[in-house]
């Protein structure tokens, strides 16, 4: 392939376009490597998604869920943005396809089961592997807020268990 067929000169270290630079008489943006698909960007904007009060049957105390984004034929994870009131906690429960979990405020607590209760602060990020029995909630006198990136087998991405009791959550 001779250099006059592309349209950007290109970085020979990581074979992408050099930022600024183009061939004499060519358009500086042409990318002339990039495949064309149909498919556009989407832009859901902050606010427009609908938040719902987690459900007393899967949470303990004052829980806000607001699902941020679907699983789909693309990507077959859900995210959804979780803030806990204090003292409020998820019950025990396993993701047949394995959870993220990323702090972006307060301090909170998880525990997987026979394991010690651990605290977890705004930057921290959880990996809960596949069927690992575990929950996730707000320390006793602080929100925590957490976005959650959760696979999905099947249309279910959680099976949920048994409450976390008192004994258990203030078992620090």
């Amino acid at each position: 392939m001779k250099i006059s067929m592309f349209r950007t000169m290109m970085c020979m270290a990581c074979m992408q376009p050099a930022a600024g630079l183009a061939w004499p008489g060519l358009a500086a943006d042409a990318d002339p490597l990039a495949e064309k698909t149909e498919a556009e960007q989407t832009i859901t904007r902050a606010g427009t998604q609908a938040v719902s009060a987690g459900s007393s049957d899967y949470f303990t105390g004052t829980v806000r869920v607001e699902m941020v984004w679907p699983a789909n034929e693309a990507i077959n994870a859900s995210g959804g943005k979780v803030t806990f009131e204090p003292g409020a906690r998820s019950a025990w429960h396993t993701h047949p396809k394995g959870q993220h979990l990323v702090v972006i405020g307060g301090t909170g607590l998880t525990q997987e089961w026979g394991k010690p209760v651990q605290e977890i602060k705004e930057g921290d990020v959880i990996w809960c592997p596949p069927g690992v029995k575990h929950w996730h909630g707000a320390a006793a006198t602080t929100a925590m807020t957490h976005i959650a990136v959760t696979g999905t087998e099947n249309g279910k991405n959680v099976d949920w268990m048994e409450k976390v009791s008192d004994e258990q959550y203030s078992a620090q």
